[in-house]
Parts: C-alpha cells; sequence; structure tokens
C-alpha cells in the first residue's frame, strides 16, 4: 500500500510514489513545452494530460517492484492560474493560456477601471489585478476570440482539467481559486459581479469542494492504459506552494516558508485573512478553514540568474557562490532587487534594480554577493510587514534553488535576524501532497504526526547578531528605497522615454 503524487509544475510535470510511512520510492518527471508566439505564452491542454499519463505510467511500473506496494490514493498538486476552455464533453477548444502569458494587460485596466483595488483585495484577497489571473484572459477571450468563447461550455484552471480528466468529475478546491480572481475567499464561493461583466456563467465553473478532498476513482481506461489495479482513488489535494510548507513542516502558525526560487515567496498560516496592516496578498489554506499570506517577489533567484546570463556567463551558480564566500562584505555595496518592478510589500511598478556603492576596488563577485543581500533584505522587508500584524516567527524554512546555497542562507539567517533551516527533501511540494494521502487514507491520524515521521532539517544557519554590518546594511537598504521611490515614479516608463525597455 501507498501513495503516488501528480505536480503540475510550470517547467516539469513530476510524479512520485511513497510508502505508507512516507519513504520515497520513485520521482519521475517530464518537462512541459510551451508555445510562445507575439508574446503569448500556451500550452496544448491533450498533449499536457498525455504525458501525465505517461510519466504515471512510468513511475508506477518502477515503484511496483517495492515489495507489497499499490498506491492507494494520487494527490494532486501544482499551479494555480492556467487556463483551459472546452465544450461540455471537456474537449478544449483552444490551447491552454498559461499563467505565464502576459496578454491581457489591456484587459487589468479595463477591469481595474470597473473595480477598486480595496473592494477586490476585501474579496478576493489580491491587492491588484495583474495578467496572470484567469479573469483577465477570460475577458481578453470575450474581445478577441469571440467565436470560441461563444463555443465555451466549462471553464477550468489547469489542476480543474486534470482531475476531470482523470476522474470524470467537474470540480475545483479552494486553495487554487484565490488565483483566479473571482473567488470570495471568506465566503467560499464565486464572485459574481466580474464573471458578469466579463459574460462567464457560473454553471460553466467547477463545482467548489474544499481542499484535500477525495474526488472519486481513476477512470477505468486511465487505470487500464496506467496497468494499477482498481481502488485508487484522485484526491484533489492543494497548490503546490500549500503542498510545500506541508513538506517542510511549516503547518501551523509560527513558522515561515520561504520558496528560494527564480521568482520568490514566502508563506506563512494566519488566523485571520486581513491581519495586515497593508494589502498582503491572502489565500484559503490547505487544511479546512485555514488562511495564508503568501507575497510572491518576482525579483527574487531570478536577480542573480539574470546576472550571471549577462555578466559572469560562463561561470556557474556554484562558482560564484565559491568566489562570493572568500569575499569580505562591503556594508556600503547595496543592490535594489526590484529587476521586474511590482513587488511586496511596496507593489511599486516604477521601481527598478538598482546598485548602490560602487568603487572602483569592486568586481563581479562583489555584485553578486549585493544581489544576495539585496534579496534577504526584500525578504526580511516582507516578515517585517507580516510583524505589523502580529505575526511571530520563529524560524524561516527555505527551500528552492537559492536553499542549495549555504552562503546565501547564512546571509538571509544575518539579515532576517532569524534561524534559516532547510528540509533534507528538496520535493517539498511532492513530500506535501504525499502527506495529505497519507492522512487520508489514515496511515497517520494528524498532519503533525505525518510531519514528524517524514521532515528532517539538513541544516540550520543561526543568525550572527553580534556583527553590527547586517543591521547597518538592511537600514541602507531601506533609506535608499524610501529617497528613490519618488524618482522612481517621476522617471518611469509611463513618462514616454525608455519604450524600448
Amino acid at each position: 500500500m501507498g501513495i503516488m503524487t501528480l505536480d503540475l509544475g510550470t517547467t516539469n510535470i513530476k510524479v512520485a510514489s511513497y510508502t505508507r510511512s512516507l519513504t520515497p520510492i520513485v520521482l519521475e518527471s517530464k518537462s512541459v513545452a510551451y508555445i510562445q508566439e507575439n508574446g503569448f505564452v500556451e500550452f496544448d491542454a491533450e498533449k499536457y494530460f498525455a504525458d501525465i499519463v505517461d510519466t504515471i505510467r512510468l513511475c508506477f511500473r518502477k515503484s511496483a517492484t517495492a515489495d507489497d506496494w499499490s498506491p492507494i490514493q494520487l494527490v494532486v498538486t501544482g499551479q494555480a492560474e492556467s487556463l483551459v476552455v472546452t465544450d461540455r464533453f471537456g474537449k478544449p477548444l483552444r490551447n491552454g493560456i498559461s499563467w505565464l502569458d502576459m496578454r491581457s494587460r489591456n484587459e487589468c485596466q479595463e477591469l481595474s477601471s470597473r473595480f477598486d483595488n480595496d473592494t477586490c483585495y476585501r474579496i478576493t484577497g489580491q491587492p491588484e489585478i495583474i495578467p496572470t489571473w484567469p479573469l483577465t484572459k477570460m475577458l481578453w477571450l470575450k474581445r478577441h476570440e469571440k467565436e470560441c468563447f461563444k463555443q465555451v461550455e466549462k471553464f477550468f484552471l489547469l489542476k480543474d482539467y486534470i482531475i476531470f480528466r482523470l476522474t470524470g468529475k467537474f470540480v475545483g478546491e479552494h486553495s487554487i481559486y484565490p488565483f483566479s480572481h473571482y473567488f470570495d475567499i471568506v465566503a467560499k464561493k464565486y464572485w459574481s459581479a466580474p464573471l458578469d461583466y466579463c459574460g462567464v456563467s457560473i454553471d460553466k465553473l467547477p463545482t467548489l469542494i474544499e481542499p484535500c478532498t477525495v474526488v472519486g476513482e481513476l477512470l477505468q481506461d486511465i487505470r487500464s492504459t496506467i496497468g494499477l489495479p482498481p481502488g485508487c482513488v484522485v484526491n484533489a489535494g492543494a497548490l503546490d506552494h500549500f503542498a510545500g510548507m506541508i513538506g517542510t513542516g511549516n503547518i501551523g502558525p509560527g513558522m515561515v516558508s520561504e520558496s528560494a526560487g527564480t521568482v520568490s515567496s514566502i508563506a506563512t498560516f494566519v488566523e485571520s485573512p486581513f491581519l495586515a496592516a497593508s494589502h498582503v496578498p491572502v489565500y484559503c489554506g490547505p487544511f479546512n478553514n485555514t488562511y495564508i499570506y503568501l507575497p510572491v517577489c518576482e525579483s527574487g533567484g531570478i536577480s542573480l540568474e539574470w546576472f550571471k546570463n549577462n555578466f559572469v556567463e560562463r561561470m556557474s551558480f556554484a562558482a560564484i557562490d565559491k568566489h562570493c564566500a572568500r569575499k569580505n562584505f562591503d556594508p556600503r555595496l547595496t543592490f535594489l532587487p526590484y529587476l521586474n518592478g511590482v513587488n511586496p510589500p511596496e507593489f511599486d511598478a516604477n521601481a527598478t534594480g538598482v546598485f548602490f556603492g560602487a568603487k572602483i576596488a569592486h568586481d563581479s563577485s562583489d555584485f553578486a554577493l549585493a544581489i544576495m543581500f539585496g534579496v534577504a533584505c526584500l525578504l526580511r522587508k516582507n516578515i517585517e510587514n507580516l510583524r505589523s500584524a502580529g505575526i511571530r516567527f520563529e524560524q524561516v524554512i527555505s527551500t528552492g534553488g537559492g536553499a542549495r546555497s549555504a552562503l546565501w542562507s547564512q546571509i538571509k539567517a544575518n539579515i532576517c535576524r532569524l534561524p534559516v533551516a532547510v528540509p533534507a527533501e528538496e520535493e517539498a511540494p511532492s513530500l506535501g501532497a504525499a502527506i495529505i494521502g497519507s492522512v487520508s487514507c489514515g496511515y497517520f491520524s494528524t498532519y503533525q504526526e505525518a510531519s514528524d515521521n517524514s521532515v528532517n532539517i539538513k541544516q540550520i544557519y543561526h543568525p550572527d547578531l553580534s556583527d553590527p554590518r547586517y543591521e547597518y546594511h538592511y537600514s541602507l537598504f531601506c533609506s535608499l528605497y524610501d529617497a528613490l521611490s519618488p524618482i522612481f515614479s517621476k522617471y518611469s516608463l509611463e513618462s514616454g522615454l525608455g519604450q524600448k525597455y
């Protein structure tokens, strides 16, 4: 007996198998192919599903060699916002539209003029309307692909579509729908006003269910294709960020999980959705009647990736890390990591990346080190913003590519003045999904018990509170942003200059 997990990633589809005691057996992955043209980012939904079936089959075949192993549940986790539109039978009418697609900027402006930010925040938990949200893509389809829009009978988010293809059930779970911008996070129902404006009938949307709900058995033809015996059911699971929290042991108040990837995010459980003084993005959590604050920083790991690709292309990240570790940190050399503008807690669309304090003695390693410190300062600003709501933190749990760097993890501990814990298991969303399945199956009576049994911390980086340079640097970082904020606004791209960029 055991569990299989399916992670609907943006870059890779991942399928993993676990024993009933949550020991990992096999992990298989397949890269996702995108169709990119004229700035659009789409995918073939039929092929995406076919790749899932192939990957599940391969994982099952390899796992079945383990003694007495057969999956009782397939738990689904993954991305939220990608949109698939179909006829009444669930056949796609066009390519799926990835959450990465930014085609709907004009529709964002139109919707923002109709629905003010404060109203949107108090209903959806989102402080602004951005092209990522499926609502904006629905309006784009209505405006630009009228015949297709008229034929749509089912509007799926990607996770809903995959569950439908696996089980035949037209359902969507609460933890992904705050990313739609048409979901009321308090009432746990669809928000009809923006849907009406976009011409979308609620009866064309999935029936809403709680996260971690068993949806039903795998359809017989799918089960036969994979080679699974009867009895395996599909669990709706939860958003990948939240499954990742569970997979790192962050299952209640007092901790913050950092996903240190290309895009950085931090997540923490809160008891009530609107505690913070500022508009911190808030979502329905993976457990019944829980909420999560999840500020997402687009200029996280991508800042170091940008620097590597453009200035030290021949160096690996490991080599950059090694060279930076030899450097004596200069607290005046400061980097504001706003390469993508809009980042919490400021949400300043006009902000840009800035290096300050450069001297003739500085080299590429000094600048790379400054980037690591800048991202750490942005992490602390978000933690301080959450603390203003009365949320207390004991440690940061760090996952993702950035967590592999001992240097960067120690910098984050020093700047944030909190221990930074790095779990041994790098595939935290898959482990979290397996934990969801293990509790659902009754292998463990509580999430805490399952977490205690399966989550191990590889390394804890304790902050150096004796060196005044870290507080000096953080103060300089904040002062620099405050001083430049009006300049960012005055000399923004909207001034008509620099439109190439």
